[in-house]
């Protein structure tokens, strides 16, 4: 999935916080010239415009994003109740809105819905098992909304293992699977990066990838509850 376009630069933490936990990737400005520099090559997914502290400079927004040679679709306006009176349902400006204090239930609603309408982007794909959440397009991870810094091995690994919960695997297995049958490292390797992964998911979900005496490792639990 391409990222949205959000204004303005910086965006509103919470909408910013939003945005990353639901795993919309984003880049944020806030002068049309911005929004031209740093467009994709394969243009944006949508855009989210912020009409609370600047709702002039938000409207400015909106027409560029409107009258180019392919408007710009799907358009979220963020605005605050106060704002309500004076917001015309205009289909030339904005698809929809959401309302100010964000609720990050309601905007992930509002941008599948969408999505969905418009055919123009859809939900990244993601891996969640409890509080984790990979995001397989970005190659993030957060645990319980907080990012994890891993580097590339970590990640590959942290996702193949989350793929097959429940499942035991050998180191040898790990090896083979994630570095590739060409790797000539030894079962160190798997060793050293599970208890990085640990550290990373912190003390309190270290517990996500347990060991298995005498066979190898296995993420979260087995069918049978052990």
């Amino acid at each position: 999935m391409e990222p949205l376009l959000v204004y303005p630069d910086p965006p509103p933490p919470a909408l910013a916080q939003a945005l990353t936990d639901a795993g919309y990737p984003f880049r944020p400005a806030t002068t049309s010239d911005e929004a031209t520099r740093l467009e994709p090559e394969d243009g944006w997914a949508g855009a989210l415009i912020c009409a609370d502290d600047d709702p002039e400079g938000a409207a400015a927004m909106c027409r560029h994003l409107r009258k180019r040679d392919i408007p710009l679709e799907p358009l979220l306006l963020v605005v605050r109740n106060s704002g309500l009176p004076t917001l015309e349902p205009r289909e030339d400006l904005f698809d929809d809105f959401c309302l100010l204090p964000l609720q990050p239930g309601e905007l992930e609603a509002r941008l599948k819905h969408l999505f969905w309408r418009t055919g123009r982007g859809t939900r990244p794909e993601l891996i969640e098992y409890g509080p984790l959440v990979l995001n397989l397009e970005t190659y993030q991870a957060a645990i319980d909304g907080r990012p994890l810094d891993l580097t590339y091995m970590e990640y590959e690994l942290l996702r193949f293992l989350a793929t097959h919960p429940g499942k035991v695997f050998t180191r040898e297995m790990l090896l083979s699977r994630v570095w590739g049958y060409e790797y000539y490292g030894g079962a160190r390797t798997v060793d050293v990066h599970i208890r990085r992964l640990r550290a990373k998911l912190s003390e309190e979900h270290a517990a996500l990838i347990q060991t298995v005496r005498s066979v190898g490792y296995r993420f979260g639990q087995s069918r049978w509850g052990l």
